[in-house]
């Protein structure tokens, strides 16, 4: 096979001579070219470097934030109230995910059923394929996340946050509260301390592809500074053995609600804060309002007999009585300011002691008499009454204490005896630390300390002692509180049956029945309070339905703290013990 040679020059276009201006003017444009191209490249990376790094960051770096793990809420012997765990939260591409092929479906199914979401919920996640982000379910238990990413759906992915588990379910609700979504607190001790608790995230800049998947990490890691551990003063156990009575005691009178308030008289701990109606913080889908409510801290009310100590040990410290003080209490009525005050019983003539042990009204009012207001508005506001307590915790209600420049003779003769103002149980529960701390009303804490806090000096130690022993008479023999009695240990307390206000009158046949007091009564170690909302299942006062739950409280309590006994014998119990007064 032969083959041909071409000969260039032989070819009349070849062959013509091209003009010199023309190569150098292509020589030219593309010395030009890249001479643009340099410049551009300076522009874009020297000049103005900054910017174009910014717009390349803006498109493909983002700053990842690294969790920190939220501290734990720990009771006063170190076991865990709440604390953190791993939780799956499952997210979406939904243009990724290839939702109308018959196994992908399949799978869909599969995963909507671990999930415990309808399929067509799950579907209209996807509707919108705009969107290069959305949240399917979060905070799932982790076993079931890893069980959805084994489904192997396109598009479905993986993200590991936490959450938020509560050991000691409803018992402990009001006092822990509870966080949201995000892992803020929103109730109770986690909204309190959340920034403690919560600690300060991290973060690290990745480059992400157009899909949103990570490639690379750039820069410095900032590892997240991980939450403290918080321990309560709360004894979990007191605070169950407290919530499962009070619970027992609403549903056997048919009650609204209740609460029980426990203080350890030395040292101001809270070592049971409880409330029923009460939630899991942990599964909170059917929680309603008046479960979340905290009564013993929020919710204020006129404390009736509970106050009248306050008032007898007013006028001791004054001088104005002294505890064998005659007081005529006859005929059991007294009139005033067009209103008529009445005893449950015509009494007769009482000692001050009497006064406190027989619960009278009339007693408790000719004794404030002897007083000014301005008196008792200023031991009252020692004690704690018209202000917001000082206490770590949120919502604490500070109740009503009119300025004493108001108040008229039969305001101030209803005030002798719990009416006219308005206080939480735990205010009430605090203000008796004065009777157990010889005279030194000392601030309440939601913290372990074990330290005793320094108080403030309302009564004289005298004063105290004499009204302790008051207290004593009261829930003995021909007292009130005589079912307040415990097992084992001398206690004093006084009960209180006050009628609801409603508007400005008072609801017919609706009371909150109170009691408190301490034990045992000559070295206090307890304070413990106990209010029932509205019993209607025929008894409703105070000694008869609270004084059980104070028993039963105390009790378990002083034997859980390694108190020893200070009754060798079952204390006397009368079947049918005097009630105290109502208006």
């Amino acid at each position: 096979m032969s083959r041909h040679r071409v000969n260039y020059t032989s070819s009349p276009l070849l062959a013509a001579r091209t003009p010199v201006w023309r190569s150098k003017f292509v020589v030219a444009l593309v010395a030009l070219g890249f001479l643009g191209l340099a410049a551009r490249a300076a522009w874009v990376q020297v000049i103005h470097s900054d910017f174009f790094k910014r717009q390349g960051e803006v498109r493909f770096v983002r700053t990842l934030e690294l969790p920190a793990h939220r501290g734990r809420l720990l009771d006063r012997n170190g076991l865990i109230l709440a604390s953190s765990v791993p939780a799956a939260s499952i997210w979406a591409i939904p243009e990724d995910v290839e939702d109308k092929e018959p196994a992908v479906r399949e799978r869909l199914k599969q995963a909507a059923r671990l999930m415990e979401m309808p399929l067509d919920k799950l579907m209209a996640r996807f509707a919108d394929e705009d969107k290069s982000f959305v949240w399917i379910k979060r905070q799932l238990d982790w076993d079931v996340g890893q069980k959805i990413m084994a489904l192997g759906i396109k598009g479905i992915y993986l993200r590991k946050e936490y959450k938020r588990e509560y050991p000691e379910g409803e018992s402990v609700a009001h006092v822990v509260g509870f966080t949201n979504v995000e892992d803020h607190g929103q109730e109770g001790m986690e909204l309190a301390f959340d920034d403690a608790l919560a600690g300060k995230p991290g973060s690290l800049r990745v480059i992400k592809d157009g899909r949103g998947r990570v490639v690379a990490g750039v820069g410095t890691e900032t590892p997240p500074v991980d939450g403290r551990d918080i321990q309560l003063s709360v004894d979990s156990k007191v605070q169950f053995f407290a919530y499962q009575k009070l619970r027992d005691t609403v549903i056997a009178n048919k009650a609204k609600g209740g609460s029980v308030v426990v203080l350890d008289a030395h040292s101001g701990e809270v070592l049971a804060l409880v409330n029923y109606p009460s939630y899991d913080p942990g599964d909170r889908r059917k929680l309603t309002g008046e479960q979340l409510r905290n009564r013993a801290l929020t919710d204020t009310f006129e404390p009736g007999s509970t106050m009248k100590p306050i008032t007898i040990g007013t006028a001791l410290e004054l001088g104005r009585v002294k505890h064998d003080s005659i007081i005529d209490t006859n005929p059991g009525k007294y009139a005033i300011g067009g209103f008529t005050i009445s005893d449950t019983h015509n009494y007769g003539v009482l000692t001050v002691d009497g006064v406190i042990q027989k619960s009278s009204n009339i007693g408790a009012l000719k004794v404030a008499q002897r007083m000014s207001p301005q008196e008792m508005w200023t031991v009252h506001t020692e004690l704690g009454y018209g202000q917001k307590p000082q206490l770590a915790f949120p919502g604490a209600a500070s109740g009503r204490l009119r300025p004493w420049k108001t108040w008229k003779p039969v305001e101030q003769a209803t005030m002798a005896y719990g009416y006219g103002l308005s206080a939480s149980l735990f205010q009430m529960a605090r203000s008796y630390t004065v009777f157990a701390n010889d005279g030194e009303v000392i601030p309440a804490t939601m913290l372990k300390t074990g330290e005793r806090p320094h108080g403030m000096r309302v009564f004289s130690e005298k004063t105290a002692e004499q009204v302790r022993h008051m207290l004593w008479l009261a829930a003995g023999p021909g007292g009130t509180g005589q079912k307040a009695q415990t097992m084992g240990y001398s206690i004093g307390g006084k009960s209180g049956t006050a009628r609801k206000q409603v508007g400005k009158g008072y609801a017919a046949g609706k009371y909150r029945a109170w009691f408190t007091g301490m034990a045992p009564i000559d070295n206090p170690r307890i304070i413990v309070a106990v209010m029932v909302d509205e019993p209607s299942a025929g008894v409703y006062y105070g000694g008869s339905v609270s004084g059980p739950v104070f028993s039963e409280v105390v009790q378990q309590t002083l034997r859980l703290m390694g108190v020893a006994p200070d009754l060798a014998v079952k204390p006397l119990i009368v079947s049918n013990p005097i009630e105290e007064p109502l208006l």
